[in-house]
C-alpha cells in the first residue's frame, strides 16, 4: 500500500473520530430534563426539606416572625443544587395546606455553580425569579392569627410522610416545624378540662405512638425534625417543659430524630 493511501486512511480515521467525539458530546452534554413546576430532575427523587408553620391560634410576635423568616431563609440557603424545599401551613380547619403551592427544587445560586461552564449572573437571576421571590410570596401573611377548633400536629406530621414526595423512600427527609406544640384533637389535647394538672392530662407516649402507627403506618421513622418551639402567653415554664418532654418521648417511640429551639 502506498504511503499516500496510508495517509488518506489515517485522515479518514481522524475525521471519523472527531465526528464521533462531537456526537458523543452533543448527546452527553444535553441539559437534563426538569419538571417545569418543581424544577426537580425528571425521574429522580431529591432530598426534601418541608417547613410547616402552625397557624392554629398561635400568636407570633413581630420578633418571633422575624426569627421564623430567618429560620426559613437558613433552610433555603442550606439546600444543595437539586434539593427540594416545600412550605406548608396547618390552617384553621386543621388541614395541611401547601402554601402558594411552593414546593420547588433549588435550581442553583450563582455562587453554587462553576463559572467555567455557566454564567453565574444568569444562574443567579434564574434562581431569584423561580425560587427566591416565589418563596417570599409564599411567606406573606403566614404569621397572622387565625382561629381554629383543632390542632392536629402529630397527625399532620404523620400524614405528610404518606405522600409520595415525602414518604420513607425519599432521601434525607427533614421537617422544620414552627409551633407552640399545643396538640388539640381526639387523640389527645393539652386543653382538656377533666383534670387539673397538665402532667395527668398527657397520655402515655407509647400509646400515642401506637395510635399514630395504626392510622398512618411507620412513615415517621428516620425523619429529622427541627422544632421551633414558640412561647405563648398564659403558659408557665413548668408547663412548657412538660409539653416538650412529652413530645420528645413520643418522637422517640416513633423513631424521629428531633432537635429543639425555643422562640
Amino acid at each position: 500500500m502506498r504511503s499516500k493511501d496510508l495517509i488518506g486512511f489515517f485522515n479518514i480515521a481522524v475525521v471519523i473520530g472527531v465526528l464521533g467525539a462531537i456526537s458523543y458530546a452533543a448527546i452527553s452534554l444535553q441539559p437534563e430534563e426538569y419538571d417545569p413546576e418543581t424544577l426537580c430532575l425528571a425521574g429522580e427523587t431529591p432530598p426534601h426539606v418541608v417547613v410547616m408553620i402552625d397557624r392554629t391560634e398561635v400568636i407570633y410576635t413581630p420578633a418571633q416572625a422575624d426569627q421564623i423568616r430567618q429560620t426559613i431563609v437558613n433552610a433555603r440557603n442550606g439546600l444543595a443544587i437539586g434539593e427540594r424545599l416545600s412550605v406548608y401551613e396547618l390552617n384553621h380547619r386543621g388541614e395541611i395546606r401547601n402554601t402558594n403551592r411552593f414546593s420547588v427544587c433549588n435550581p442553583g445560586r450563582g455562587d453554587q455553580i462553576n463559572p467555567l461552564y455557566r454564567n453565574p449572573q444568569r444562574v443567579q437571576a434564574r434562581y431569584e425569579a423561580l425560587f427566591d421571590r416565589p418563596l417570599d410570596l409564599a411567606l406573606e401573611g403566614l404569621f397572622d392569627l387565625i382561629e381554629s377548633p383543632i390542632t392536629p400536629l402529630l397527625e399532620s406530621l404523620a400524614e405528610l410522610t404518606t405522600r409520595p414526595e415525602f414518604d420513607p423512600t425519599v432521601p434525607r427527609r427533614r421537617i422544620v416545624l414552627i409551633s407552640d406544640m399545643f396538640q388539640n384533637t381526639r387523640l389527645y389535647t393539652v386543653y382538656s378540662p377533666t383534670r387539673q394538672d397538665l402532667r395527668n392530662r398527657l397520655p402515655a407516649p407509647d400509646q400515642v405512638a401506637q395510635a399514630i402507627r395504626n392510622e398512618y403506618g411507620d412513615g415517621l421513622r428516620g425523619l429529622e425534625l427541627d422544632v421551633y418551639y414558640v412561647d405563648q402567653p398564659g403558659w408557665n415554664a413548668e408547663e412548657r417543659t412538660l409539653i416538650r418532654a412529652h413530645w420528645q418521648a413520643v418522637f422517640r417511640e416513633l423513631g424521629v430524630r428531633d432537635r429543639w429551639t425555643e422562640f
